[in-house]
């Protein structure tokens, strides 16, 4: 029996540019009045509940082997279909993890530190420490909600901030200085130095 011929693969960089341009044409569907482009939307729509359903069942079978799953979320091209059919494996809280770890070796090249504080209500709390000047340092915060987005479409917002300020650090032994025993100290040397008084005010 002859073996079927290898399909030609999609390289990772080609994705996002395909997945654009199928929304780009299932909007100009959308917009094509008659039963024919209602007849192509259905059979998409169709379609599709046919292959995520697949690619549960796969996922369903990868997660009974050891590195079969990690696989599958690190193809490009899969993690978007995961994420689309909402069946990816991993956790909230640890994609958006994955999506600040993959960022940071580029935001380091731009003099950035990037940090994942946590999801709350729907939000994910990143923070943000740029030394970059100039119009690169601003356009920082939006590769880091596109990015994360990517990971989490689900989130309603990416709320990237700066880290809070270090508290300033006093020093203990001013902790036990009293300013008004300062003063005296002080008042106690100008004393010493200007010699014994006599009664009357003359040295």
């Amino acid at each position: 029996m002859a073996e079927p011929p290898d399909l030609p693969r999609l390289p990772d960089t080609a994705v996002e540019p395909r997945l654009a341009r199928l929304d780009a044409l299932l909007g100009q569907l959308e917009q094509t009045p008659g039963r024919t482009a209602e007849l192509a939307l259905e059979a998409v729509e169709v379609l599709t509940e046919v292959y995520g359903e697949a690619l549960a069942r796969v996922t369903d079978l990868a997660a009974d082997s050891a590195g079969a799953l990690d696989r599958l979320t690190d193809d490009e091209l899969l993690r978007h279909l995961l994420l689309l059919h909402r069946i990816h494996p991993d956790p909230l809280d640890r994609r958006v993890a994955r999506a600040v770890d993959d960022l940071r070796p580029q935001l380091r090249r731009h003099g950035a530190e990037i940090a994942f504080l946590g999801v709350e209500d729907d939000v994910a709390r990143i923070s943000l420490s740029a030394s970059a000047c100039g119009g690169g340092a601003a356009t920082l915060p939006d590769l880091v909600r596109e990015q994360v987005l990517t990971f989490a479409p689900e989130l309603s917002a990416v709320d990237v901030a700066a880290p809070a300020p270090a508290p300033a650090v006093i020093p203990v032994a001013a902790l036990w200085q009293r300013p008004d025993r300062t003063a005296e100290a002080a008042t106690s040397e100008a004393q010493r130095a200007a010699g014994p008084l006599a009664l009357d005010g003359t040295a």
